[in-house]
């Protein structure tokens, strides 16, 4: 089952908080709430803000457990931009754009959590079976004759002529 909590008009640049939930998706929540609190970056603490709500919402309204929660989207959209203007020289005057963002993250306990555990022995599977499939097309090149390319003579434009 998925949850999620969004935060509106977060005062941030998508573009920074983008550089922090592109961190936590994947993870179990946990380990998310664990990686947010020492990102030292003013995203990290309003998306953690957000997870938080996730999670408050998988226990009251969903009645899921956060320990088997994961962050399977964590989604920074851009919202609304306030325009203001800077006085310059020869009174001229110049554009700020403070930008905002909205922040989606959705939990899911549908996705398998994966340890490092799992993950290295995934790995080693994946290599000794990628070392099997070398060894039989090493036997098979043996086996067959090997392919000889027919030389045609090359036709240039100036023989045709």
């Amino acid at each position: 089952m998925e949850v999620r909590s969004t935060y509106k008009y977060a005062r941030i640049s998508p573009f920074k908080a983008r550089e922090v939930t592109r961190e936590i998706q994947g993870l179990p929540v946990s380990a998310a709430l664990d990686l947010l609190a020492f990102t030292p970056k003013k995203a990290a603490f309003l998306i953690s803000k957000t997870l938080k709500s996730a999670i408050a919402n998988a226990e009251n309204n969903a009645n899921l457990k956060p320990d088997g929660l994961v962050v399977k989207e964590a989604i920074v959209g851009e919202g609304p931009t306030l325009k203001r203007i800077m006085a310059r020289a020869r009174g001229s005057a110049s554009k700020i754009l403070k930008r905002t963002s909205h922040i989606r993250i959705v939990l899911s306990d549908d996705i398998p959590i994966e340890t490092r555990e799992t993950r290295k022995a995934k790995r080693e599977q994946d290599k000794q079976v990628g070392k099997k499939e070398i060894k039989s097309e090493g036997s098979e090149r043996a086996a067959s004759p090997p392919h000889k390319k027919s030389a045609k003579p090359k036709k240039s434009a100036k023989n045709e002529k």
